[in-house]
Order: structure tokens, then C-alpha cells, then sequence
């Protein structure tokens, strides 16, 4: 037997947003009705990063595929012009524990992440939403713009302009424009583009909250905290809010309320429920317009081994694909 390789540009051939989002809501539903196994991802701490280990296996909602990912952390990574989250996925047969295909992972964690917001914005913000809200301005934000764009008619992309870089947000500016022609607006006053947006998606890095207002009916991403320590969003908005999580294990150790949850501020109570549950239909979405929503996502192995394998079922007959014999 041998295995199939597939390279970043295999993968962004296949993965369209709207796939995506297809693949990671029925990932979710399989997770919310007891069809996946998936342990916490585990965590490798260097000098300058990290590096992750995240397994699954699906057996539901038109799967039956195991695997695993390794990817990395490495924010100065653009030092050695090299991006900041790189990712190999390793699709396993249940039956046998043959590795079938080994992947690319970067491009589709970017899409796999991009996709989980774009399912819990369809579930949890308002249907009316026009105006998206931006802090975060890199490879993230794109993929959450364009998966996003498949749920809701958006209209109008506001960008939170961090005064150290300057360049990302107007570059961000520019490819939403070129790409979607969507009206644009920068602003170096973060509460602006917070209590102004429908839908507020968040990708940074940060340690400490950098989000202090919302308005009433808004939806937040919150993104960018998947490690120990990482927080974007002031407890004062976690308590006002319905708050949804990918994975109670991963968020209350490395999610958006890890800190919170950490330093009392807030309590397992405080948590909703997890968006696979929602998508499963076992517990509701957003109840009402002035709700405050958050999705607290940290990433799940089941979205990227179901995005790997959707990509892997479409390319393994073609006759295209390398192929190696490893033992």
C-alpha cells in the first residue's frame, strides 16, 4: 500500500470556503452527538513557540477516518520568512492504522479556522448582520472574512489599526477591497470598531483584553487565544455574554477564558455550551437580537481531520497525487 501526498496547492484546489464550512459544521454535529474521540491537544513549549499534537477520530454524519496534527506557534517566525503557523496532517484508516495521506496542513488550518467561526456566526449571530469588525489583520482574518461571507451578507469590513504595525492593516484593507469590493474603514480606535460591529472577530496574539466594549446584539469570534495565558477579551464582556466554546478541556486551558477561569473571574457556569451541541441540535443558538454572543474557538482536531479527509476523498482516484511506499 502507499501513501499519498498532498501538497498546499492540492488542498487550496479543493477546500473552497463554502466546503469548508459544510465540512467543520457536520465535524461539530458529529462531536455534539458522541460520533468523534478526540483527546486535548498536547503541548511542546520552546524558546520561541510551540508545537501541538492533535488527534481525532470521526465515525459519524458520513465519516470514518482517524488522524492527527502536528503544527506549530512561532510568532517571529516572519524573521525567517517563514509563516507563523505551520501544520502536517497524517489521515489514518481506522481498519488498519495505515497512514493513507500526509498533507499540508497550513493552508487548511487557516480555512478549518476561518470555517468553525463562519458555523458559529450562523448560529449565533444576528441574521441582519452587515457590518464585520476586525482586531487582527494577518492570514486569520482572511479565511474568517471569506468563510464568513457564506453565512451572512456582509457589506461593510472595519479594521482595528495597531499603531506597531501599520502595513498589516492597510495591506488587510486592500485585499478585502480587491478581493470582495466590500466598503472598508480603519480605525486606530479600537472601541470604534468593537461597539460599532455586527459580527467582531478577533485573531491576535494578545495577553491581555484588548476588547472593553460591546453593543448589544453583537456576535464576537474570539480567535487568536489557543495557548496558556492568551486573552483578548475583557471579563467584563465574558460576563454580559452567552459564551459558546469548541471544547471545554481545551477552552478552560488554552481558550479565551482560560485567564478568567484561571483568576476567578469567571466559572464554568458562566459557559453556555459548546457549538457542537448547538450544531446537534441539542441546545439552542442566539434567543434574541440585544443578546451579546462569543464563540470561544480553539481550534479542534476534528476540523482538521475532516477537512483532510473531504480534500483526500477528492483527489485519491485522480491520478495526480505523488505517491510514496514508506514501509
Amino acid at each position: 500500500m502507499k501513501t499519498v501526498m498532498i501538497t498546499r496547492r492540492d488542498v487550496k484546489k479543493i477546500l473552497t470556503p463554502a466546503l469548508a464550512n459544510e465540512t467543520v459544521e457536520s465535524a461539530f454535529r458529529a462531536y455534539g452527538l458522541g460520533q468523534a474521540d478526540m483527546p486535548a491537544k498536547s503541548y511542546l513549549h520552546f524558546e520561541k513557540g510551540d508545537l501541538r499534537s492533535m488527534p481525532a477520530y470521526i465515525h459519524g454524519q458520513g465519516f470514518r477516518i482517524a488522524g492527527i496534527k502536528s503544527v506549530n506557534v512561532h510568532p517571529q517566525n516572519k524573521s525567517h520568512n517563514l509563516p507563523t503557523v505551520m501544520a502536517v496532517i497524517i489521515l489514518i484508516d481506522p481498519e488498519n492504522g495505515f497512514p493513507l495521506a500526509i498533507l499540508d496542513g497550513t493552508c487548511l488550518t487557516a480555512m478549518r479556522t476561518g470555517a468553525a467561526g463562519a458555523v458559529a456566526a450562523k448560529y449565533l449571530s444576528r441574521e441582519n448582520s452587515r457590518i464585520a469588525g476586525f482586531a487582527g489583520c494577518g492570514v486569520q482574518a482572511r479565511t474568517q472574512l471569506s468563510c464568513l461571507l457564506e453565512v451572512r451578507r456582509i457589506e461593510k469590513v472595519t479594521i482595528w489599526q495597531v499603531s506597531q504595525d501599520v502595513q498589516c492593516s492597510a495591506d488587510f484593507k486592500e485585499w478585502v477591497e480587491n478581493t470582495y469590493h466590500l466598503e472598508t474603514f480603519v480605525s486606530s480606535d479600537i472601541d470604534k470598531i468593537t461597539t460599532e460591529a455586527d459580527i467582531l472577530v478577533t485573531t491576535t496574539p494578545s495577553r491581555s483584553p484588548l476588547v472593553t466594549r460591546v453593543s448589544p446584539g453583537t456576535h464576537i469570534n474570539a480567535i487568536g487565544a489557543d495557548a496558556v495565558g492568551k486573552q483578548e477579551i475583557d471579563p467584563r464582556v465574558l460576563r454580559k455574554a452567552k459564551i459558546v466554546i469548541d471544547d471545554w478541556s481545551q477552552a478552560s486551558h488554552s481558550g479565551e477564558i482560560n485567564v478568567p477561569l484561571s483568576k476567578g473571574q469567571i466559572t464554568q457556569e458562566d459557559v453556555y455550551t459548546e457549538l457542537g451541541r448547538i450544531a446537534a441540535g441539542k441546545a439552542e443558538g442566539r434567543t434574541s437580537e440585544d443578546e451579546i454572543t462569543l464563540f470561544d474557538a480553539t481550534g479542534l482536531a476534528i476540523q482538521d481531520v475532516s477537512c483532510a479527509y473531504i480534500v483526500y476523498k477528492e483527489l485519491r482516484d485522480t491520478g495526480t497525487l505523488q505517491k510514496i511506499t514508506l514501509f
